[in-house]
């Protein structure tokens, strides 16, 4: 290869060695791009969490209300039955003690009754049997007004029950029916926002999935054709080296007839010069070939780096 060729070939590296970095400065802002849409999506996931977990809390708060609701009304009902309670102890004690009165009056008009029959004894012994007669009619009708003053006071402690019951299983259903209309109306609230956060979630997720999946394709292409590059550099090297490895034993070939050397000194000098220029050239362009392989080595790094951030997102 003459020198204009190894220059030509030089300037080919160079603009080569141009076009991967500003492949390399693409890639990086591909890059750049994928890590802000994947935080823009992981903000977007931890403001729908969010909101789902506000959800449930108001869901808790609205359940602990109605608790606290339930238990009001259970003291609510609490306290009627003890009203209850003591509207029917009220009754039986006062029945009670009007029984007691008519116990006590019937006992005072017997005693009197007595006392006279023991005074007019000799007097009305002869009125002893209709006395007799009189005392048990008296006794018969003070039995069936007992009687009758206990059923009327123990309907009206039933009718009395009856009703307190019967209101606390009307209020009972009505509490019931209010909240399952609220638990019912709740979980419709819910699951509407569930569905809407999935479906925003899915579709988030399949734009994604596919704009890594076209990135992944352009950068397996990018590979290949850097390594088919990589590979067509290296024939080019060794070609060159074979060709310094001739022009050295040309060289050394030409140094043995010194007679002639010394004629041919002057176009030597020239082609040592050439040769030297040519060396530098081929170690510029060795270093720009390590320089690209530390380059190629650096993006399929960046290649598995953002093959692992597509797998966790998938």
């Amino acid at each position: 290869m003459t020198t204009e060729q190894l220059q030509e070939h030089v300037v080919r590296l160079r603009d080569e060695v141009d076009k991967e970095r500003a492949e390399r400065n693409f890639f990086q802002l591909e890059r750049d791009k994928v890590n802000s849409f994947w935080e823009i999506s992981q903000r977007q996931l931890e403001e729908a969490n969010a909101t789902m977990r506000n959800k449930e809390r108001e869901l808790e708060d609205a359940e602990e209300r109605h608790q606290v609701e339930i238990k009001v009304y259970k003291q609510k009902v609490k306290h009627l039955l003890y009203e209850h309670q003591n509207n029917i102890t009220e009754l039986k004690r006062d029945g009670a003690v009007a029984m007691t009165l008519e116990e006590e009056q019937h006992r005072q008009h017997e005693g009197d009754v007595r006392q006279e029959k023991r005074t007019l004894k000799v007097e009305l012994k002869e009125m002893e049997l209709a006395h007799q007669d009189a005392t048990k009619a008296l006794k018969m009708e003070h039995d069936k007004a007992v009687t009758a003053m206990r059923e009327e006071f123990e309907q009206m402690a039933t009718e009395l029950q009856a009703k307190h019951e019967k209101k606390m299983v009307a209020q009972r259903d009505e509490l019931e029916l209010r909240r399952k209309a609220e638990i019912h109306e709740v979980e419709e609230r819910k699951n509407g926002q569930i569905n809407t956060l999935m479906k925003n979630h899915e579709k988030a997720f399949s734009d994604i999935k596919n704009y890594y999946n076209d990135i992944t394709l352009n950068n397996l292409a990018l590979i290949n054709s850097l390594k088919e590059q990589l590979e067509k550099m290296k024939k080019d090297q060794d070609k060159l080296e074979k060709q310094l490895a001739e022009t050295q034993a040309e060289n050394r070939r030409l140094q043995d007839p010194l007679q002639k050397a010394r004629e041919e000194l002057a176009e030597l000098h020239k082609q040592l010069s050439s040769y030297e220029r040519d060396k530098v050239s081929l170690a510029n362009a060795k270093a720009r070939l390590k320089v690209q392989e530390s380059e190629l080595k650096s993006l399929r790094w960046e290649h598995e780096v953002l093959e692992q951030r597509f797998a966790q997102v998938s």
